[in-house]
């Protein structure tokens, strides 16, 4: 196997810093010779959940998951050689081997959202998920150790749809500045809520219900993919940014309507003690 040009995984980790400061730290807490592959990785992601900040219109987001897209697929236009992190993500493939596929299929769920459109219910939410989150941390598995990886597999994706609820709820005043809503509408109708009743925020207790169901479904994958088994020691460094999601979860379930206007994140400093002794206890 090659070894990581590297180059290239300095400059992948240098963004990531920037662009997603929780995974660089899990990053720095990986292997060495793993980092720079991962930084890849996670850059890439990045990239892609950032779309709908970066442009006005679906269109122009479109054509940035597009170039994506052909990358991956083999028909990007011009040389990527000068774009550090689709460099990367490409040494990544080709060295760890990691399946294409499932990398278009992250690209192609981020396409939902550049629109405004509703998830309909649990299933849609974990499928999304599972494209998303769940796939990442499956990924990042293969380049920790590819003979481990399989036996992760369920703690990944239950594990990937508690940390994509943590984040809605991490993002939710934002979302609703766009009348974006990742909260599926078979949880606000359990509460007697439609999805403009739940944005517009008047309704407090039925709104605390609603809140109080997502982050309880995202509390739930968390407990799922605990007792899912031990995920082994190789592959645990891929697991690391899940340490994070249970606060949220359950600050966003005391925080109640609040939560549509608050930021429930704690402080870095916070978040990187915890990842500290995540990798310490291997348990997330």
């Amino acid at each position: 196997m090659s070894d990581f040009p590297k180059e290239t995984g300095d400059l992948c980790l240098s963004t990531l810093r920037d662009t997603d400061r929780d995974r660089y730290l899990a990053c720095l807490l990986s292997p060495v010779d793993k980092r720079g592959a991962l930084a890849a990785l996670y850059a890439f992601n990045a990239e892609i959940a950032r779309v709908r900040d970066v442009v006005r219109e679906p269109m122009p987001g479109e054509i940035r998951l597009q170039w994506w897209r052909d990358l991956l697929e083999g028909n990007a236009h011009g040389d990527s050689g000068g774009n550090p992190i689709a460099a990367g993500l490409i040494a990544a493939i080709e060295i760890h081997r990691l399946p294409r596929q499932t990398l278009v299929d992250m690209v192609e769920a981020r396409i939902f959202d550049l629109y405004d459109d509703p998830i309909t219910d649990r299933n849609a939410l974990e499928g999304y998920a599972g494209e998303t989150a769940s796939a990442l941390i499956q990924l990042a598995s293969l380049i920790l150790s590819a003979e481990d990886a399989a036996r992760s597999a369920e703690a990944a994706g239950h594990a990937g749809v508690a940390q994509a609820i943590a984040g809605f709820l991490l993002l939710m005043p934002v979302h609703r500045q766009r009348h974006q809503l990742y909260l599926p509408l078979d949880i606000l109708a359990a509460t007697g809520l439609d999805r403009d009743a739940f944005l517009r925020g008047e309704d407090k207790p039925r709104i605390s219900a609603a809140i109080d169901a997502f982050a309880g479904l995202g509390l739930e994958h968390l407990a799922k993919a605990r007792k899912a088994g031990r995920v082994p020691a190789p592959v645990f460094p891929a697991f690391l940014p899940v340490a994070l999601a249970e606060p949220v979860l359950r600050r966003a379930a005391r925080a109640g309507p609040a939560a549509l206007d608050l930021s429930l994140q704690s402080p870095q400093w916070r978040r990187q003690i915890r990842l500290l002794k995540a990798g310490i206890n291997r348990r997330f």
